[in-house]
């Protein structure tokens, strides 16, 4: 039984961390500066944004993560893929367009999206305080059946963000297959022979919610055993 358990928790850890390693190293190894190329990524994400008539959607800098902000209208690089050259840059910045494209046309998808983070946002400090709340009630009520039932609900409201992770998921792959690359492809933005390369990249970040949902949904899967 030790020797499954030991098992199981490499197995858990592979499906966590794996997919982490391979975004990291996609993006990585895609990132050397190409003097080809005509603009940086930044540049990029402008000129779409302008071809499509995207109105009123920027462009800018950020420290937190390459990310579309719907609230701001804002698409968000990190300083080397809005100042860099490179396959990496381009294909991210791609990317976050095709969000901006989404928000745009009101695809269902990521209005769903939208409106599950806010909500998620919400859930999730209901459910701290559920939490911290469940041992305390528990105690003074001196019956383990408050101490499940808060604690139950708290798992409840945990599993929205579970849900916003694979309601992400085909948001992310429509904006890296669905937009980004024929972007890339047919507009003419990279050489044929790249193309294989930005799209691993567009795979990568296409993927990079998964260990997130992995994440939570081990984290749900945690509570409930304790609840048994």
């Amino acid at each position: 039984m030790a020797i499954l358990g030991l098992l199981g928790v490499l197995v858990i850890g592979l499906l966590i961390f794996a997919p982490q390693f391979w975004v990291k190293k996609q993006m990585r190894v895609n990132s050397v500066e190409r003097a080809d190329f005509p603009g940086t990524g930044g540049e990029l994400a402008e000129h779409l944004i302008e071809h499509y008539g995207i109105e009123g959607v920027g462009v800018e800098t950020t420290d937190r993560g390459d990310h579309y902000d719907p609230e701001a209208k804002m698409v968000r690089l990190l300083p080397q893929h809005f100042e860099g050259r490179s396959l990496t840059a381009v294909a991210i910045a791609a990317h976050e367009v095709g969000h901006a494209l989404q928000d745009y046309r009101q695809e269902r998808g990521l209005t769903w999206r939208n409106r599950l983070v806010r909500f998620a946002m919400m859930t999730d400090k209901f459910a701290t305080i559920f939490f911290i709340a469940a041992p305390v009630l528990g105690v003074i009520a001196r019956t383990p059946a408050a101490f499940f039932g808060l604690a139950a609900i708290g798992i409840s409201l945990l599993a929205v963000r579970v849900l916003v992770h694979l309601v992400t998921l085909p948001v992310e792959y429509d904006a890296s297959f669905g937009k980004a690359l024929p972007i890339l492809k047919e507009g003419g933005y990279l050489h044929e022979e790249d193309l294989p390369a930005a799209r691993s990249v567009l795979k990568a970040a296409a993927l990079t919610y998964v260990s997130a949902a992995l994440m939570g949904l081990i984290d749900l899967a945690r509570w409930i055993r304790i609840l048994r």
